[in-house]
């Protein structure tokens, strides 16, 4: 597997007060920059959004991987949050750090792979089932 960090990762982050909260990360890699678009279930219990979206923009430089990620709109307790973290050497996840003012947690990316296919025979399809 290429150490490009493009493609879809699947996400969680510990949050205090809050617990585990998972995510899903399409990032874009070209010359070591990073952009991308996050979405996450919204953690606050007064806010009026199901779903968060938010931007990423930042950087690799060998393992060490570091993002911007800005809530779009900003607002419900939710803005910038800083992610510092170490890509494996298969390029298939990257743990780390992020940081708000005054709070941290840590958090955990892993690539998501190729979902196995359903396969059926025309044999299977045409058995009742039992």
């Amino acid at each position: 597997m290429s150490d490009d960090l493009s493609g879809v990762w699947d996400g969680t982050y510990i949050q205090p007060g809050t617990g585990m909260v998972t995510f899903t990360a399409t990032l874009v890699e070209a010359g070591g920059a990073i952009t991308g678009h996050v979405t996450e279930p919204c953690s606050n219990p007064r806010c009026p959004l199901r779903t968060h979206s938010a931007s990423i923009a930042g950087h690799r430089a060998g393992s060490v991987v570091s993002f911007v990620k800005r809530y779009e709109p900003p607002g419900y307790g939710f803005d910038i949050v800083q992610y510092d973290g170490i890509m494996n050497g298969e390029a298939t996840e990257i743990d780390g750090r992020w940081r708000l003012p005054g709070t941290s947690g840590s958090f955990l990316m892993i690539r998501a792979g190729k979902r196995a296919e359903a396969s059926t025979t025309d044999d299977q399809t045409r058995q009742p089932a039992r």
